[in-house]
């Protein structure tokens, strides 16, 4: 299934029911006072988070949604049925726009519900309009139209921490091996298309696609990743031990970063220096202590290929992501 995390709608709200002209009838009175109900209400708009990344799939086909209209009133007094509410389902992380208004909503928590549009009033029967010199009321009113219009639904993923770096640099295979996520990799320079969402000992880590020159600026999938890893609590930066110079691939990815500003150049970035099986002990020593000492930021190493040192990193990492929860709270 295709990974979505934009889509534009329309979304509408039920027009509310009308009221009615009804009168009472008994065998007494083949005509007695006036029975005309109240229109049930529309139904609103409502948008509910939920923990599928793959909601907004739903919303790629489909784009015109309106909840139900609101019955008309009865005989009798009886109330007409309120119409059933639209429920849109979105990921943990959707940022919804009004285009209309440009009122913008934040969907951060699972089960969280957001009225996007009210539904119209339901219409008054006519037995609403009885008075002592009304005694029968040949008046009703209809409903009222329900709100809606054009919504745009932006997935912006929420996760403890975000990994970043090169295409190639790791990324997929040490997100697999901490979390058993099933993110693709290849033994190329391969970028991911789509983020990939894993569990570590209750957070959440994402795996942001590969970023390359000129990402920041659109360039190739660029921005459409880049803005994934705005709400993440930290970065972990991973450099190959395989690059040549390990300052120059870090510092690329860094320049886009704090091109895209929006925050993440303030996130607190973890630097990791993976795939140091590929290189001698000394080079990627020597690689370690260069990385730390000219960005003056903690650096950690890792590889997916020796069990001693991946156990080494996971607990260096779940205590990072304790301390910086707590920092947090």
């Amino acid at each position: 299934m295709a990974f979505i995390d934009e889509a534009r709608i329309y979304a509408h709200a039920g027009r509310g029911g009308n009221g009615v002209i009804r009168w009472l009838r008994t065998k007494e009175s083949a005509r007695g006072g006036p029975a005309g109900g109240d229109g049930g209400k529309g139904g609103d708009v409502v948008i509910i988070g939920v923990r599928d990344l793959a909601a907004l799939v739903n919303y790629r086909y489909e784009k015109v949604f309106r909840a139900e209209d609101g019955e008309a009133g009865k005989g009798e007094l009886k109330h007409g049925k309120n119409g059933e509410d639209l429920k849109l389902f979105v990921p943990v992380g959707t940022q919804i726009r009004v285009v209309e208004t440009d009122e913008i909503y934040d969907i951060t928590n699972e089960d969280q519900e957001i009225i996007l549009f009210r539904g119209g009033r339901g219409g008054l029967g006519n037995a609403r309009f009885k008075s002592s010199t009304n005694q029968n009321p040949f008046q009703q009113t209809e409903g009222k139209e329900g709100k809606g219009g054009d919504i745009e639904l932006i997935l912006k993923i929420i996760a403890s921490a975000g990994l970043v770096g090169l295409p190639n640099a790791g990324k997929s295979s040490l997100l697999n091996a901490l979390t058993r996520a099933k993110s693709k990799v290849g033994d190329y320079p391969f970028t991911t298309l789509e983020p990939s969402l894993g569990d570590f000992y209750g957070y959440i880590l994402a795996d942001i696609p590969g970023i390359i020159e000129g990402a920041s600026s659109g360039r190739g999938l660029g921005i459409k990743f880049l803005k994934h890893v705005e709400r993440t609590g930290m970065l972990l930066h991973l450099v190959s031990a395989s690059q040549d110079d390990v300052i120059v691939a870090y510092r690329e990815v860094r320049k886009e970063i704090e091109s895209f500003g929006h925050s993440l150049p303030e996130k607190e970035e973890i630097i990791v220096l993976s795939k140091t099986d590929l290189v001698s002990p000394d080079e990627y020593k020597k690689k370690l202590q260069e990385l730390a000492k000219k960005t003056g930021k903690k650096v950690f190493d890792v590889s997916i290929k020796e069990a001693e040192t991946l156990k080494r990193f996971s607990d260096q990492l779940a205590i990072l992501l304790a301390a910086h929860r707590d920092t947090r709270a």
